[in-house]
């Protein structure tokens, strides 16, 4: 869809107000010192000090100034004009020295020229993205020789499912296009809120082909049968921070997460026949 950017940012703009009052992202808590980085990402990351991080689709900016409070040097980016206004409040009111840049992510490339030791996203990204290849190809420009990219991600399985997950209602294969409207948000289901958008669904292959054509090297890759959110319908805490749905149980993995590197040449077949 040619509006795809214009449709998602207006929802994400709507999304700001709403999340920033919401408990789900605990912003006076926050603002005190509590990290918004879950276990699954903090071991893939290991010590980050004083490297150099860019971390995509970043919201309003929590996780990008957690990640400087580790004592990193943070650039994160988002679509969200207000998500990027409301970011740079936030890391005032912080006195984080973090650094904020409103950009779809597809057009970083115009507007920062930087390299990084780590590249990170997380949860709830790449699904609004058309083309995994696009994404992959702005991760690798941005990565160091042998630089880092860490992803956590919602698990694909997940998003086959209707919203009550009574059964199977979407494609696992990036088919087309999935336009809808909804009300409310992950965060605050009640929130006075009604927005389309426009996502796209990525299997497991999708992501990881994507990464490997654009030369980063897969060290690590991990799924999980829980959620560090209960942003999904019927769940249950079954360990403090973990989340499962209800009927499921431990039966259908809920996040993946995923550690590559940058390659420092670009690798092709005739390489491995040298090894």
């Amino acid at each position: 869809m040619e509006n795809y950017l214009e449709i998602n940012r207006n929802s994400w703009n709507a999304k700001v107000e709403p999340h920033l009052k919401s408990d789900f992202y605990f912003v006076d808590e926050f603002l005190k010192g509590r990290t918004s980085l879950n276990s699954i990402e903090l071991e893939l990351l290991g010590d980050i000090k004083d490297k150099s991080v860019l971390h995509l689709q970043c919201h309003f900016g929590q996780d990008s100034i957690s990640l400087s409070r580790l004592g990193a040097k943070v650039t994160g980016i988002d679509l969200s004009d207000r998500a990027i206004a409301e970011a740079k409040l936030l890391a005032q009111k912080c006195e984080a020295d973090t650094k904020f840049i409103c950009t779809d992510l597809y057009n970083l490339p115009n507007v920062l020229d930087e390299k990084f030791d780590i590249v990170f996203t997380s949860y709830g990204t790449i699904g609004w993205l058309p083309d995994l290849d696009r994404w992959a190809k702005v991760i690798s420009r941005f990565l160091k020789p042998d630089g880092k990219f860490i992803m956590a991600e919602f698990h694909p399985a997940v998003w086959m499912f209707d919203d009550d997950f009574e059964g199977i209602k979407y494609n696992y294969f990036n088919e087309k296009p999935i336009v809808e409207t909804y009300e409310g948000t992950y965060a605050d289901p009640s929130a006075n809120i009604v927005q389309e958008y426009v996502m796209w669904n990525h299997s497991l292959a999708e992501v990881l082909q994507s990464l490997i054509d654009n030369h980063l090297i897969i060290h690590q890759f991990k799924e999980f049968d829980w959620s560090p959110y209960p942003c999904l319908r019927h769940v249950e805490e079954f360990e403090k921070g973990k989340w499962r749905i209800s009927k499921f149980g431990n039966k259908l993995p809920l996040v993946f997460a995923v550690e590559a590197k940058k390659s420092h040449r670009n690798t092709n077949y005739d390489d491995f026949l040298n090894i």
